[in-house]
């Protein structure tokens, strides 16, 4: 385990994950405690479990390689099986970050359903460049996805935690949505005093019991702040909780050339519903996506395979 606060993490022993892994607590901007779980490229594990070219999960020559930092939906943490899974088929071809949102798993405070995440999402983007990642891609499902949008908005400016890839994966296109019965009563949940203790003792999750104030910065007006980082969007036509408009105006609200949509026949929701083809297809997106030129003007493509 590593221990981290005030923006500084120390080593103790690893336990869970797979061969090579390192788990820690990091400590955010406005001082919660976040556990995370870094992965190397299982391309760099030997095959007695040790990582190759050194111990506490760096690789020997990290630079060249990219860091995939994960960002679970609302109720999931690090230790979920479909967040492993995802990490799983992710770390094929590059290290991986997994952490759990506040509120959610065994990390501190309270859930604000995608406000103050950013803060958590910066802290293990931070952390993946501390282990010597010098390229790190932000992956996040459902209000995993909403935050690594906003994320890249806001940090844009910031070396050490901007990410140089963003991809979301049946993200929210903007807040208070109701126009589905699964948002209904996701909002029951998140608004009613009874509903955040069904949160608490029956989805593991704790919820902020105050309201948003300030609003922050809804998922499509932080997409044309995205660039130079490219933007995927990814949706299932079979989505429960949210409609195919919510993708097409987050695609349709970046740079030309900046984004990138992918409507998936027969996709339900988020990380349940990836299939490891799907997470495969992102992987590789991930691994060749380069930085959006200055000049592009608006516009995106969509397409799926």
């Amino acid at each position: 385990m590593c221990a981290m606060s005030g923006g500084r993490y120390r080593r103790s022993s690893a336990s869970g994950g797979p061969p090579g892994a390192v788990r820690a607590v990091l400590g955010t901007e406005d001082g919660v405690r976040i556990e995370a779980m870094y992965a190397p490229c299982t391309a760099d594990v030997a095959g007695d479990g040790r990582v190759d070219g050194g111990a506490h999960g760096r690789v020997a020559d990290p630079a060249p390689r990219t860091a995939v930092v994960v960002a679970h939906g609302f109720t999931g943490s690090v230790d979920r099986p479909a967040v492993r899974r995802a990490a799983q088929v992710f770390a094929r071809g590059a290290a991986v970050v997994t952490f759990s949102f506040r509120g959610h798993g065994a990390s501190g405070g309270r859930s604000t359903v995608g406000d103050r995440e950013v803060l958590d999402l910066a802290a293990a983007v931070r952390w993946a460049r501390s282990l010597g990642h010098r390229r790190v891609v932000t992956v996040g499902f459902s209000m995993g996805g909403s935050v690594v949008v906003r994320h890249a908005a806001l940090y844009r400016e910031a070396p050490d935690a901007r990410p140089d890839a963003v991809v979301c994966v049946s993200s929210p296109a903007r807040w208070y949505y109701r126009g589905t019965a699964p948002m209904r009563r996701l909002h029951w949940i998140v608004t009613r005093r009874f509903g955040r203790a069904v949160g608490r003792f029956g989805l593991h999750t704790r919820i902020y019991q105050h309201d948003w104030d300030p609003v922050p910065l809804s998922p499509v007006a932080a997409v044309p702040l995205v660039a130079p980082a490219p933007l995927l969007v990814v949706h299932g036509d079979r989505d429960p909780y949210f409609p195919l408009d919510h993708p097409r105006m987050l695609a349709s609200a970046a740079a030309e050339g900046a984004a990138e949509l992918w409507i998936e026949p027969g996709m339900g929701h988020a990380e349940n519903a990836a299939g490891e083809p799907l997470l495969t297809r992102i992987a590789g997106w991930a691994a060749a996506a380069s930085p959006v030129p200055a000049s592009r003007s608006r516009g995106a493509r969509e397409g799926h395979t």
